[in-house]
């Protein structure tokens, strides 16, 4: 059975960093997929960043380019988030995702997901 447990969010000014961490168990890395995903009050899940785990191809929001970095831990089974220059649109509830189902590794069509950690973001 594949879990997903997020940490590292918490409350930032404008500009601060944070980095987030998802520890998975029963997923086997190299093969497929994981990402990140947000979701605020009112919005719809969106997709952040993604990474194949196999060759460590990165896909990234266009609204987080050149700010976020997606990376992992083959030997931890650990997928990380790095958020720079945070601001307060990048608020919400942080969601790690594995095994997608689609061909598009940003949409919120996984398998498996993680409770997800939040961010707040204050101006």
């Amino acid at each position: 059975q594949v879990q997903l447990v997020e940490s590292g969010g918490g409350s930032v000014q404008a500009g601060g960093s944070l980095r987030l961490s998802c520890a998975a168990s029963g997923y086997t890395y190299g093969t497929g997929c994981m990402g990140w995903f947000r979701q605020s009050p009112g919005k719809e899940r969106e997709g952040v960043a993604a990474i194949t785990t196999g060759g460590g191809t990165t896909y990234y929001a266009d609204s987080v380019k050149g700010r976020f970095t997606i990376s992992q831990d083959n030997a931890k089974n650990t997928l990380y988030l790095q958020m720079n220059s945070l601001k307060p649109e990048d608020a919400g509830m942080y969601y790690c995702a594995a095994d997608r189902r689609s061909w598009d590794p940003m949409a919120p069509t996984y398998n498996y997901w993680g409770q997800g950690t939040q961010v707040t973001v204050s101006s």
